[in-house]
């Protein structure tokens, strides 16, 4: 890599000397894919997130990136009888890529975000974060049941710690002896120090620091560095390298609805019927715990509630419904594949049941050919994989990281990898039967992307639940907010909102006998003492997820994007405006695809603050166009939430149909925005296994103010037919 030493060192030159009279030599790192390059450290643990993935790297997809010729950011360790340190300097001035042909001005304020789903914080610069596996974290110490040793810069990079374990993250400003003072300065007054929490007005702006990575247990490490030049494009060689992100059935990106725990067959189809007699949008009926004969920990086996399975599957398919099941994976004496999985199981129990190996593959295939045998093969549409995380810490249910398992990991290395290889075995059977599934799981870690389950939580703040979706986009991960209660009509519905504009529009009744919208008090819905006012409630509910429905062909897009090109569906406004100081610190609103800027309102607010970046942007509800680069008060009534159309868009919305299933909801309406709009692709998906998409270009024409549909590539999927053009603004 050529540097301008000088220039790169900048002020921090004797700080990263010190650093480095302290470590092993300057590792040459290795070019693994375009773009991306690994630094070998000492000796590598054989158990890591990369040695065990089930996804090989997209690597067609690298090919449409910006091409670079050297990695953008060095990287040095040292082993210890703490385990092993990893160096890696957030720069002072600039990198110069390659031959000097690309310069990326990279400030000594460059801003670290990721590692996973941090809920109570989207900026880490300045944090410190133990990445530990977590089910209820209360504190923002890096607890969380989907950490990710992943993270992002403003300087235009990423870099992936390939560790199993409990990393800890000192994301800048430790200060070694014998480095310069540090320089505080005032927070740059685009950002408005009123714009930061508390925790991140210790930035140090402008000043050189280095992001230290402590591994426990190791004596080395493999580290991969993601190149841009942008933030965005780092973001999406991850997920590429990953895998590339999953693309939904079509029928997974409608409505989802969780019956009631202790509901039993004949509920479950009368409900079913409700919903589509009341005209309630849903695509997907999950069922909770109760359909197991026994449950913490599960058989797997169907009970008494449900006496015909397959004629529950066949019933809820006539009128377009699909069914989930409820689980997690530890195996109770009473199921059949217990004695099974004995020699492939941990050496602790977790609620009196085996906890399956799932990085030993006699495990996966004994799990995955007895769900494939007695679940899938009914019609079952896909699972919500429950407690594969860790609540040891304050349930104190889960196993030990003291364990053993047969393939040679500790506890605290399945904890890291549990949630990714669990989605592997049950995965495995969707493959084999090239079936398309979209489901849920509550643990995920590095190389995530490709996996078509959501993460959710047990916690239920929804400022957090709202920065969750932000937040993901830095990770390759998916999240819901999803709806389980709330504490009035008013609260049901902005938390819907949330769940509308987001990778899953989940509605999650486990614990309430009437849909929300009838009762939200809870003993009072389990008593069917509904609501007087509830038909009114419901009218605001269904209109929130008839504008789930209207999106589902522009998120449909956005889904095939993130599988082609690795551009996460869902993400910060600073991933597409990192040069915008103003971006920096906003958690509380997201990028959809390529042109929509979402502003979930929580309950109690009257109004908002919403940050519009470069560009106009049209409010989505009024036609009404706005300059960028401005903060705006909106007081949206409550049956709306704050969306915003970037100008130059063509917004695709279909019908507001019952299902994706039907027909109707391939009529689109198409809104244009500005008077030279891109053309916006979307992609007819006959729903198969590996779907030849065709791609529909729509294009507008400002001078004869008309629109055209074009087509290019076959699939055999219902055709897009846009019935109106509309001009907005």
């Amino acid at each position: 890599m050529r540097i301008n030493r000088r220039k790169f060192l900048g002020a921090s030159g004797a700080l990263l000397q010190v650093q480095r009279s302290a470590a092993q030599p300057l590792p040459a790192p290795q070019q693994a894919h375009p773009g991306v390059w690994r630094f070998r450290l000492g000796a590598p643990e054989a158990i890591t997130p990369v040695a065990t993935r089930h996804y090989a790297p997209a690597a067609a997809g690298f090919a449409a990136l910006p091409a670079l010729t050297a990695c953008p950011v060095s990287v040095s360790g040292s082993a210890s009888r703490r385990g092993y340190l990893v160096r890696i300097p957030l720069a002072a001035n600039e990198i110069v890529y390659g031959l000097g042909l690309v310069r990326i001005p990279l400030a000594a304020n460059e801003i670290v975000y990721g590692l996973g789903l941090q809920l109570q914080s989207l900026i880490q610069r300045g944090l410190k974060k133990r990445l530990r596996v977590n089910a209820d974290p209360k504190m923002d110490t890096g607890d969380s049941h989907a950490p990710v040793p992943f993270y992002l810069t403003t300087g235009g990079y990423g870099v992936l710690v390939d560790t199993a374990r409990y990393a800890t993250f000192y994301c800048g400003h430790k200060d070694r002896r014998g480095a310069p003072q540090p320089v505080t300065e005032s927070v740059p007054a685009a950002i408005g120090q009123d714009a930061l929490p508390a925790a991140y007005r210790r930035y140090r702006f402008n000043q050189a620091t280095e992001v230290l990575v402590e591994i426990p247990e190791a004596q080395g490490v493999d580290v991969y560095v993601f190149g841009g030049p942008k933030m965005c494009d780092a973001a999406q060689r991850y997920n590429l390298f990953s895998g590339g992100g999953p693309l939904p059935p079509r029928w997974g990106l409608g409505m989802w609805y969780r019956v009631k725990n202790d509901y039993d067959q004949e509920e479950v189809v009368k409900l079913a019927s409700e919903f589509r007699d009341r005209r309630i949008p849903c695509d997907v009926i999950g069922l909770e715990a109760s359909w197991e004969t026994h449950a913490y920990s599960s058989t797997f086996v169907w009970s008494k509630k449900y006496p015909d399975p397959a004629r529950l599957v066949k019933s809820l398919a006539t009128q377009s419904f699909r069914l989930n099941l409820w689980e997690h994976a530890f195996t109770h004496p009473d199921s059949p594949i217990y004695q099974s999985l004995l020699a492939h199981s941990g050496d602790y129990d977790v609620w009196g049941g085996l906890v399956p190996d799932f990085l030993d593959p006699e495990a996966r295939k004994i799990f995955s050919g007895y769900h494939e045998k007695e679940h899938i093969a009914l019609g079952v549409s896909g699972y919500k994989l429950d407690e594969c995380d860790n609540s040891d810490f304050t349930g104190n249910w889960s196993w030990p990281e003291v364990s053993s398992f047969p393939s040679g990991a500790d506890g605290e290395q399945m904890h890291c990898l549990y949630g990714a290889r669990y989605q592997d075995t049950l995965q495995s059977i969707f493959e084999k039967r090239k079936e398309r599934t979209y489901g849920l799981v509550r643990s995920a870690g590095a190389l995530a992307a490709p996996y078509p389950y959501v993460l959710y939580s047990d916690l239920y703040d929804h400022k957090e639940f709202i920065r969750g979706v932000a937040n993901m986009g830095f990770s390759g991960i998916l999240w819901t907010p999803e709806l389980r209660n709330a504490n009035d009509p008013e609260d049901l519905i902005r938390r819907l909102q949330s769940v509308a504009l987001s990778p899953m529009a989940l509605i999650n009744a486990w614990y309430i006998k009437n849909p929300p919208w009838k009762q939200v008090e809870r003993n009072a819905n389990n008593a069917d003492r509904l609501a007087p006012d509830w038909e009114s409630v419901e009218a605001k509910c269904r209109g929130v997820m008839e504008l789930r429905m209207r999106l589902i062909p522009y998120l449909h897009a956005a889904f095939v994007r993130y599988q082609r090109h690795g551009m996460p569906p869902f993400r910060a406004l600073v991933m597409d405006y990192p040069d915008d100081p103003a971006t920096w610190a906003v958690d509380d609103q997201y990028l959809v695809g390529e042109s929509l800027l979402v502003a979930p309102v929580v309950a109690g607010q009257s109004a908002r603050n919403v940050y519009l970046p470069a560009g106009d942007w049209f409010d989505f509800w009024s036609g009404t166009r706005h300059p960028g680069k401005q903060r705006l008060r909106v007081t949206p009534p409550l049956e709306q939430i704050p969306i915003f159309v970037k100008e130059g868009s063509i917004l695709p919305l279909a019908e507001a149909t019952l299902h994706t299933a039907d027909p109707a909801a391939f009529r689109l309406h198409a809104q244009v925005y500005g008077d030279s709009p891109r053309p916006t692709v979307l992609y007819e998906d006959d729903g198969s296994w590996r779907p030849s998409l065709a791609e529909v270009t729509l294009t507008w024409d400002g001078a004869r103010e008309s629109g055209a549909v074009s087509r290019s590539g076959s699939g055999g999927g219902p055709r897009y037919v846009v019935t109106t053009w509309k001009a907005v603004g």
